[in-house]
């Protein structure tokens, strides 16, 4: 079955950084968009990144672009998401997602994500 298994999260302080992957089996991993969503407590499940399947193509939410970086690996079937200058407001539990098979557009709409990881918990102190 499909799985999609987050590194560990942790606790950084405002301004540091920290790389989360994502290790994915049982898919075809080289022909899905790959996501990072992100859910703090008592909100919605939020998009933070995505990528194409080829890797050419990125989107970002506007509250991490320039500080986050997504990036995939399909030989090792794992994705990244190195999180730069954290502030206390990324503070989440953070989740990989596979998304459509071998389509042009990104989707940035968690429906359209097929396949979830458990969530790894990032803490982010002021």
């Amino acid at each position: 079955q499909v799985q999609l298994v987050e590194s560990a999260g942790g606790l950084v302080q405002a301004g540091g950084s920290l790389r989360l992957s994502c290790a994915a089996s049982g898919l075809t991993f080289s022909s899905y968009t790959m996501g990072w969503f992100r859910q703090a407590p008592g909100k919605e499940r939020d998009f933070v990144a995505a990528i194409s399947w080829r890797g050419g193509t990125t989107y970002y939410a506007d509250s991490v672009k320039g500080r986050f970086t997504i990036s995939r690996d399909n030989a090792k079937k794992t994705v990244y998401l190195q999180m730069n200058s954290l502030e206390p407001e990324d503070t989440a539990v953070y989740f990989c997602a596979a998304g459509p098979e071998r389509r042009t557009v990104v989707p940035l709409d968690r429906l359209a994500y097929t396949f979830w990881g458990q969530g790894t918990q990032v803490t982010v102190s002021s």
